[in-house]
């Protein structure tokens, strides 16, 4: 995803742990749990302790390949449960889906997007393709936290998406956020597809598309510039509600926030 100071654009859409982690919090309950009687046994079984030390003897388990990854440790894309599978989703635009960038097939696309002015001035990504490229590629190189795609309309690429896990991100120093909290940053890529309510069709698909797909993920934010009065206007029209202003590094945002509990309602 764009920085947090320069990621206003013209249509951005982006999580309370409840959870005591302080150091306190930890040792005490750490001493309650220091009875003998409370304590699971976790003595490993005698078969599996005599093959240790047979393997051990004969130098066995030194010469063995490296053991398999266990299938749950988790891939780059898990953190959003993979986006690249949330599919297509039928919209009153047509049939709509994000599909996660490739460098050497995207890039001259979405570059000549962020020359544009109109989205220059909020991304602020314009100059040398270099500068464009940079960008996607800091993501796609990362852990899986923030996912570039172009958005697709009936076949057509017409905008470009990033959807991040919030929580994770920068943006969380600034508000609180909850676990699995979804972002979403948008920009609609063509002059003729602006203006005509696409942008408010098109995040409420998404922010829905993350909602089924993350069943983890109770809320889909946002953080526009407070000045981006159409892309405010879009996320409200889109059933986001604005819960605060905030003061991120390089622009005061509308904090905009879509609830799972209040989907069906706005």
């Amino acid at each position: 995803m764009p920085p947090t100071d320069a990621t206003a654009h013209a249509a951005t859409a982006a999580t309370d742990t409840g959870a005591d982690t302080s150091p306190g919090t930890a040792e005490s309950s750490a001493a309650e749990g220091t009875d003998g009687e409370d304590t699971l046994d976790l003595r490993l079984p005698d078969e599996l302790i005599a093959l240790f030390a047979a393997e051990a003897d004969t130098g066995e388990a030194s010469s063995r390949a490296p053991m398999a990854t266990p299938a749950f440790v988790a891939t780059a894309d898990d953190l959003l449960d993979h986006v690249a599978d949330w599919g297509p989703a039928v919209t009153p635009a047509g049939v709509f889906q994000l599909v996660p960038v490739q460098i050497e097939r995207d890039l001259p696309l979405i570059d000549r997007w962020m020359n544009d002015p109109a989205v220059a001035e909020f991304w602020e990504l314009a100059g040398p393709r270099a500068v464009t490229e940079s960008h996607l590629r800091a993501q796609l190189s990362g852990d899986g936290r923030s996912i570039p795609c172009l958005g697709v309309l009936e076949g057509t690429p017409m905008s470009y998406w990033e959807i991040y896990r919030a929580d994770l991100d920068p943006v969380a120093r600034h508000f609180p956020l909850r676990p699995h909290d979804t972002g979403i940053h948008l920009l609609i890529g063509e002059v003729a597809d602006r203006g005509r309510k696409l942008g408010s069709t098109l995040l409420r698909s998404v922010a829905d598309l993350a909602l089924n797909k993350r069943p983890a993920c109770a809320r889909v934010i946002a953080e526009p510039d407070l000045r981006n009065t159409p892309s405010v206007a879009a996320f409200l029209s889109a059933g986001f509600r604005f819960s605060a202003e905030v003061d991120l590094p390089a622009k005061r945002a509308a904090l905009m926030i879509r609830d799972r509990s209040l989907r069906n309602l706005l």
